[in-house]
């Protein structure tokens, strides 16, 4: 039934539960494998980072899930990596260094022309808030920023998949009606996806918001064009609370169904599978 989910976080970070209650949840909806994912620490404190000294704590308590249940669920440790620049990224060997089963490489903050960094992954009322504060009230930039900062990611490497690929998506057109309908964004996108595919890596589609808005990241009008480019996918809840485990599973599936997708990855036995998907979500 294509049961996994392969971003999730726990109370080391954001979320709002402990890795065993997230293992305990996916056994209990009949999940075949689950990957816990907390961010990964940053050079600066955030609400949401783990911190550095936290990390030897994480792949304890992981690794102690996995031997606990490990006869009832393939379990995964994972982190949840932020391109920031060029000597901070999920390529640089202490991320590189960490014992995991996969990584996720994201991007949550922008390098300021001035120094520091701000964040743009935030609620739509402070997304405007600082992109009026720091980019002159300038959307297109925020925009172009945003992908080229994936892009530079994409080309250092040193993960598995990407986080949410579009998200900037969502913050924009809320704030500026359309803006994801113009031609640049038309042929940044277009761009990127190729960047992408070129890269072989695999994106997620992440369903964390589907309840909410009715969008995944990336935006089902570009599901087409990833199957065109044959980038493998897989479906992700982003959860940060139990109850969203599952959340928006069904309708990623289906959609991908819509857009021709025959499979999805998902790690069996320690490696990256395309598994079809299944016939239930085919109706």
């Amino acid at each position: 039934m294509n049961l996994t989910n392969y971003h999730s976080h726990t109370n080391y970070c954001d979320g709002h539960a402990t890795i065993e209650e997230f293992i305990q949840t996916a056994i209990e909806l009949n999940f075949t494998s689950y990957g816990i994912s907390s961010h990964a620490p940053l050079p600066f404190s955030t609400r949401w980072n783990m911190e550095w000294d936290r990390v030897d704590d994480y792949l304890k308590e992981c690794a102690e899930a996995k031997e606990k249940f490990g006869d009832q669920i393939e379990i995964y440790t994972g982190l949840e990596m932020d391109y920031l620049h060029e000597d901070y990224n999920p390529a640089m060997d202490k991320f590189q260094a960490i014992p995991l089963d996969y990584r996720i490489g994201s991007v949550h903050f922008l390098e300021l022309d001035s120094g520091g960094y701000v964040d743009i992954d935030s609620g739509e009322e402070l997304f405007k808030e600082n992109v009026d504060k720091y980019f002159h009230h300038d959307y297109e930039e925020v925009i172009i920023r945003y992908f080229d900062a994936m892009r530079r990611m994409i080309a250092l490497g040193g993960f598995d998949f990407l986080g949410h690929c579009d998200k900037i998506s969502k913050n924009t057109s809320a704030n500026a009606k359309g803006i994801t309908q113009a031609s640049f964004y038309k042929e940044i996108i277009r761009d990127y996806f190729e960047t992408i595919a070129e890269s072989g890596l695999m994106i997620e589609i992440n369903t964390k918001a589907y309840d909410t808005t009715g969008m995944f990241f990336p935006n089902e009008e570009h599901f087409a064009l990833i199957r065109e480019l044959e980038i493998p996918v897989l479906v992700n809840s982003d959860s940060h609370r139990l109850h969203k485990i599952n959340s928006g599973r069904k309708e990623g599936l289906k959609a991908l169904v819509n857009a021709r997708f025959d499979t999805v990855m998902e790690l069996k036995n320690k490696e990256w599978t395309a598994v079809p998907i299944h016939s239930s979500y085919r109706i």
